[in-house]
């Protein structure tokens, strides 16, 4: 899904946790911003303190523990999800108008990049029908085969540019899943690369996110990270 004009896409690391309601700000600024011509496309990778979202399609029964850790609503799609230290969170900013104005094809090109990505890092990822995200099958000795989610994925469309995005399950404490339902789906569980053995560090799963998006949506060049949120900006309300 790569532009037609092969512009680069700028690539930005936060190397500090940043608190979720001025992502949101900085990122609904940059879609403005690259609607109205006044920034490129971007690709912003960071992590959040521990805290739980409630996309647009959220039931109220699979907020398990809402004490736990501050919960937001966002306006991506997707139900419940959990984000943290040791998650990679990319925040995807792309102008589809100038790709393809395709939203199945955009989560689709999504789902190829996070796939992509794990098989750099030894572990096979998959879709599922029916299913949001990526999965791994996994059977350990004397163990049913069970499959669990290692990636989310949860974006909106604003006059055809995207953000929110994608989080990979690098190292992050997977106990801190049971306070939700993760996307609706008791019957499965979440995993992480350290869990599977794969590399655990957030260099490695950034390398390889990166060498994948060039596959899947084009060249990138280093960026600098979102402005911080400016007075006035609006930021998502807790549930």
């Amino acid at each position: 899904m790569r532009r037609s004009d092969d512009a680069p896409v700028g690539w930005a690391i936060s190397s500090s946790l940043v608190p979720y309601p001025e992502a949101v700000a900085a990122m609904e600024q940059r879609a403005e911003d690259i609607t109205a011509g006044r920034a490129g496309e971007l690709v912003w990778l960071l992590e959040h303190p521990p805290l739980y979202t409630a996309g647009v399609g959220a039931r109220p029964g699979d907020l398990l523990d809402p004490n736990r850790f501050p919960v937001f609503r966002s306006g991506r799609g997707g139900q419940f999800t959990y984000h943290g230290p040791g998650q990679r969170v990319a925040y995807v900013m792309l102008d589809l108008t100038r790709r393809r104005r395709d939203v199945r094809a955009f989560v689709q090109a999504l789902q190829a990049w996070i796939i992509d990505a794990l098989a750099g890092l030894g572990v096979e990822g998959a879709v599922r029908e029916g299913r949001v995200g990526v999965w791994v099958t996994r059977r350990g000795p004397g163990e049913a085969v069970r499959e669990d989610k290692i990636a989310a994925i949860g974006v909106k469309l604003r006059r055809w540019v995207s953000f929110h995005g994608i989080s990979l399950n690098v190292d992050p404490d997977l106990s801190h899943f049971d306070g939700i339902v993760p996307c609706g789906l008791r019957e499965h569980g979440v995993t992480s690369l350290a869990e599977l053995g794969g590399p655990a560090s957030l260099a490695a799963a950034d390398s390889a996110l990166q060498s994948s998006f060039r596959q899947v949506f084009g060249p990138v060049a280093e960026a600098p990270e979102p402005y911080p949120a400016r007075a006035g900006d609006k930021a998502e309300a807790s549930v």
